[in-house]
């Protein structure tokens, strides 16, 4: 049809952040309304859905949304939707 682009010309839409020096290297998520999670990161795409393995979730504080405790939950194997992420850090610290 006049006026479509086929698959061809089409630009492939490229990622702002570059992931690919975390691959199997652990990181830590936060997520959109509190949650976090830490894990090895095995995968992503273009729109920033990750894939971590050995997964946990930091509990948050049930008296206070806002203040994670030291307790965890085991995930194992997760797949984290990017347009829920609003934080991606090395689990370490800022390089």
């Amino acid at each position: 049809m006049p006026g479509e682009k086929d698959d061809s010309t089409r630009k492939k839409k490229e990622s702002i952040v570059d992931l690919s020096r975390f691959i199997d290297k652990k990181i830590r998520v936060k997520f959109q309304g509190g949650r976090e999670a830490a894990g090895v990161l095995k995968g992503y795409d273009a729109l920033l859905n990750l894939v971590l393995d050995n997964a946990i979730e930091y509990l948050r504080d049930p008296d206070d949304p806002h203040k994670l405790t030291n307790d965890t939950r085991q995930l194992g194997l997760i797949v984290a939707r990017g347009t829920a992420i609003t934080v991606v850090a090395p689990n370490d610290g800022i390089e």
